[in-house]
């Protein structure tokens, strides 16, 4: 049974990289992204998407950093062995001198 998983699983692999790789094909004409002052960059179509969507995992990762930073202090936190309390010397009984 794992091994039909994991050859379903290279199936998929093979079958979105051959897919992303007709997309590179089919899309090599000049494209022309266009920044302030004039000024433009251009290069083939392919490589913009591709640009665009390694800025947005950078956008994205940069993000998150610091909720990962937050929940691995509070994990590190968590596994410090707390301090056992001091032992405390029984309570006296308190007498009560009635009227």
């Amino acid at each position: 049974m794992k091994r039909l998983l994991r050859l379903l699983q290279w199936v998929l692999k093979a079958i979105i990289f051959f897919t992303l790789f007709a997309f590179a094909l089919n899309n090599q004409q000049e494209t022309r992204v266009h920044f302030f002052f004039g000024t433009f960059w251009q290069a083939p179509t392919i490589l913009v998407v591709l640009t665009a969507f390694a800025l947005g995992v950078a956008v994205g990762v940069l993000g998150m950093v610091p909720r990962w930073w937050r929940q691995r202090q509070a994990a590190l936190q968590a596994q410090e062995p707390v301090a056992a309390p001091a032992p405390t010397s029984p309570a006296e009984p308190e007498t009560h001198v009635g009227a």
